[in-house]
Parts: structure tokens; C-alpha cells; sequence
């Protein structure tokens, strides 16, 4: 019997190790019955503890491969992955929401590698919560909200009034209540608490609990709900292996 799946599409970087990037992404696509589609931001040459080296792909071939699949495709959310500057980003956004208004966009933005390569500075506020009104959800983690926004953390209740876009703020590096996430929505904040305590640390963590989400929006879960059920995901995926890459089950 045919199934029907939603297609979903990552826009990020490729990672020969299959821990980050778009290789994790549709691994992840894959187990949550979606088809996934992949655009790469950028070549990489590493491992999931070594970087060596990356290569940009240029700004439009990247938009000609979104108008491509756009045109052939309904797609129903897209992951964004790394880039390496915010007018990137909003040439991506830009051309996902003249073409398809309604498709679900969440960004992982990510700032610094587990490796500790830096991919992208936040050097030019002045347009960056113009580009967030164009994306569902941002999945920062503790480091990186500080990088978007400084003084989040303390004064987050604040600031949550003048960002247009949903947040999911990471827990990895709360040094309070390790693992729990908070999420932000326009009118609410919800703690979401881990379940599992035999937790490893692995390389693309982030990469997979975004592609998780996206997943889970393009099956018409609210935002509340793709989270809560990326978050049983992630934490099968780092109890699923002590090294620093995971195995994908659901």
C-alpha cells in the first residue's frame, strides 16, 4: 500500500561523517516517515571530533536548487542549517516564502561547531529580527542566544516581546538544570524536562533535534507538540551510543 509523506527539506552543510549536516538530517527524516530532500550550504572536510576545512557553496546555485524542488515539490517545512552570513540566510528565506508562504521554516543557528569552528558572526543586528519574522522557530542553544540576543538569559521575559519568532532554547549547557529546554512562544513559556538521564554528548545534536521538529511540523504537530516529541527523539538518539555519533531509531 502507497504511503503519502510529507516532504521536508534541509538546507545546510555536508558533513562526511553523517553526525551533522544534512546526512543527519535525512537520516532523521527518514525515521519520522517524511521525505526528505537536501540543498548543501557548504563542503566541509572533517570528522566528528576534527575540522579541517569548509567551502561556501555560492549564494545562487543554493536558490536555484530551492526553486527547483519548490516547483516540483509541496514542500511542507524546511531546516536551515549553517551559513555564513544573515544576508545568505535572508536571500534563503526570501526565496522559500515568495514561492511557498505557508511551508514551516526552522533555523538552527549554528554559531560555533562542536568542534569549535566558528561558521557564523553576528556582526549586523539591525536587520536580524526582520529575518526571524520570515522563520517559525530558532533552536539556540545557551552560547549561541547570547550571541543572537545579549542578555537573554537575564532578561528574557523582555526581550521575549520584540522577537517575531518562536524559540527553543537548548539546555545542553544549562548549568542549573542540564537537559531541560524552555520554549518561547509569543504568549507562554513552557519547560520541557528531560526523561532520559543516561545522555551522551554527540557531534550534530543540534542538527538531528531540528530536523526532528521540522519533521514533526510538516505532520501538522503544533510547534508545542513537534518539540516535545523531538526532545523523546534526541534523548533515544544520545542514550543510543556512548562515542560522539549516534544511531537513528525511533
Amino acid at each position: 500500500m502507497s504511503e503519502n509523506r510529507p516532504f521536508v527539506l534541509t538546507i545546510a552543510g555536508l558533513d562526511p561523517s553523517g553526525g551533522a549536516g544534512i546526512l543527519a538530517d535525512t537520516k532523521t527524516f527518514e525515521q519520522h516517515k517524511v521525505t526528505g530532500f537536501a540543498i548543501a550550504t557548504a563542503n566541509t572536510i572533517q570528522t566528528e571530533n576534527e575540522f579541517h576545512k569548509i567551502e561556501w557553496i555560492n549564494i545562487n546555485f543554493v536558490i536555484r536548487s530551492i526553486e527547483v524542488l519548490f516547483q516540483s515539490y509541496k514542500i511542507s517545512a524546511v531546516k536551515i542549517g549553517i551559513v555564513p552570513s544573515l544576508s545568505y540566510l535572508n536571500r534563503i528565506l526570501s526565496t522559500i516564502k515568495l514561492i511557498s508562504p505557508d511551508t514551516k521554516i526552522v533555523w538552527d543557528p549554528v554559531l560555533k561547531s562542536t568542534t569549535k569552528f566558528d561558521f557564523l558572526n553576528i556582526e549586523d543586528r539591525s536587520d536580524l529580527n526582520q529575518i526571524l519574522s520570515k522563520i517559525n522557530l530558532i533552536t539556540p542553544n545557551y552560547i549561541e542566544i547570547e550571541q543572537l540576543f545579549p542578555g537573554f538569559i537575564k532578561d528574557h521575559l523582555w526581550i521575549e516581546n520584540e522577537i517575531s519568532t518562536a524559540i527553543l532554547l537548548k539546555g545542553g549547557h544549562n548549568s542549573n538544570e542540564i537537559g531541560k529546554d524552555q520554549l518561547f512562544l509569543k504568549n507562554k513559556i513552557l519547560d520541557l524536562f528531560p526523561t532520559e538521564k543516561d545522555c551522551h554528548e554527540k557531534h550534530g545534536s543540534g542538527c538531528v533535534l531540528s530536523s526532528a521538529i521540522a519533521s514533526n511540523l510538516a505532520l501538522n504537530q503544533t510547534i508545542e507538540e513537534a518539540c516535545k516529541n523531538a526532545k523523546i527523539y534526541i534523548e533515544n538518539y544520545l542514550s543510543s551510543t556512548t562515542s560522539l555519533i549516534g544511531y537513528h531509531y525511533v
